[in-house]
């Protein structure tokens, strides 16, 4: 389980994160919904490790394990992993080896090409994604659904226990957003954890979440089931944040 406690989050001197707490379950889903500049996005990174972001208080645990301290590196070796908002491209290095390369350096077993090659078909029939998909550079040209696919075939290889999704569904079409979800769908299982940061309903249309978070500056002020989407659609955040 990942559990963040009072957490408090400075960049720069300004205090972005101010006294979150925050659960994720084994087999849950879990959707973190705000307005723009809440501070989502930024409890994803500090989860991650982030080191542009200061801690000044509070502690984040994994199965009881205080990693508040940890490098990014020890949080993928512990199961962490975050799909970024804006993926990088890096031309040159083939989806291929790049996964390879992650997959190895997180797991204690090492995968010889031939091994990986075959596992990485299973990973890319499973997703629906095509085989040539595999050998293009990272990111490199892609469109917006070609990053999130890509992004979604990191989760599926790595295999992560804990899976922090940042705006995955942001710029795709009605297309895209089903492919993603549905690749989603078909890795999640009773041993993950996964969080949606998320802007729009229409994602937690296809993916069903659990427990629903609402952050409004810096602070998690509601929690509530698959009916609080809703009466977000319906009335927005003011409401809440008149409240607040």
């Amino acid at each position: 389980m990942l559990e963040i406690k009072n957490l408090h989050v400075e960049i720069e001197g300004k205090e972005i994160l101010k006294g979150v707490n925050l659960k994720l379950e084994k087999g849950k889903i879990h959707a973190l919904m705000g307005p723009n500049g809440s501070g989502k996005s930024t409890l994803a990174n500090v989860i991650m490790g982030h080191p542009k972001y200061t801690v000044t208080q509070g502690k984040i645990l994994l199965n009881n394990e205080d990693i508040t301290n940890a490098s990014p590196d020890e949080r993928a070796k512990k199961g962490l992993f975050l799909s970024f908002q804006y993926p990088s491209e890096i031309s040159g290095i083939t989806i291929m080896n790049f996964l390879r390369t992650a997959l190895n350096n997180v797991k204690e077993k090492k995968m010889t090409v031939f091994e990986f090659q075959k596992f990485l078909k299973e990973k890319l029939k499973l997703l629906k994604i095509d085989e040539s998909f595999a050998e293009r550079y990272l990111n490199a040209g892609f469109s917006g659904g070609e990053k999130k696919k890509s992004e979604i075939l990191q989760l599926a290889v790595l295999d992560p226990t804990i899976a922090l999704l940042d705006e995955t569904d942001s710029g795709l079409d009605i297309d895209a957003l089903k492919t993603i979800a549905e690749g989603i769908n078909n890795v999640m299982d009773k041993n993950k954890e996964i969080l949606i940061i998320t802007h729009y309903k229409r994602i937690l249309e296809y993916i069903q979440p659990d427990t629903l978070s609402i952050m409004i500056n810096g602070k998690i002020v509601m929690e509530g089931g698959k009916e609080l989407v809703d009466q977000l659609e319906a009335k927005g955040y003011g409401w809440i944040e008149n409240g607040v």
